[in-house]
């Protein structure tokens, strides 16, 4: 199943100036949601919307505690991150990939989000700014956004946990009949 959504491609911000969200290979520039809560209200709130803390990450620098998921439709999940931007401000870095209970997580595609972040601190009543690092200002107005559009990985999903398991048992009979014949 693919993922669809927006994200904003023509920008203005408060002095005016209108700037295009640039694409390279890697995918769109990453905006990030800048709050003025603190990190243990921040996960109060993502954790009432679903959101689970990730165990295995890579993380980014400045980057405050663990990182949270929450699951989409199969196979993708939603991945947010809070990095303390100065005290008092906490950027929130949200992308969407393949789930961690897949294989293809490790090599898939993911792309940044800001919508649905923004939906769930609206419903919490949560003031937030967004920010374009790369030009260094608050971004005041969207006025066009890019459909983004994630393809389900062309080899069907594999769930790595279970084929731990088996893994697990065939490589024990194996010791075991090993054992058996010395």
């Amino acid at each position: 199943m693919e993922y669809l959504t927006k994200y904003p491609k023509t920008v203005s911000f408060l002095d005016g100036i209108k700037e295009s969200i640039q694409v390279d290979k890697e995918g769109v520039e990453q905006l990030h949601i800048v709050v003025k809560k603190s990190f243990n209200d921040l996960m109060k709130i993502f954790t009432a919307e679903g959101f689970t803390k990730v165990k295995f990450e890579h993380k980014q620098p400045s980057q405050i505690g663990n990182g949270l998921n929450l699951k989409l439709k199969k196979p993708w999940e939603m991945h947010v991150r809070f990095v303390e931007l100065k005290k008092g401000l906490i950027a929130i870095h949200a992308e969407v990939e393949v789930s961690r209970d897949y294989l293809q997580h490790l090599f898939s595609q993911r792309t940044p989000v800001i919508y649905e972040v923004e939906e769930m601190l609206k419903r919490h009543n949560v003031d937030y700014k967004i920010w374009n690092a790369r030009i260094r200002k608050y971004v005041s107005a969207v006025f066009e956004n890019y459909k983004v559009k994630l393809a389900t990985p062309s080899i069907p999903v594999f769930a790595w946990k279970p084929m731990l398991f088996m893994i697990g048992t065939v490589g024990l009979f194996y010791l075991w009949k090993y054992l058996n014949t010395i």
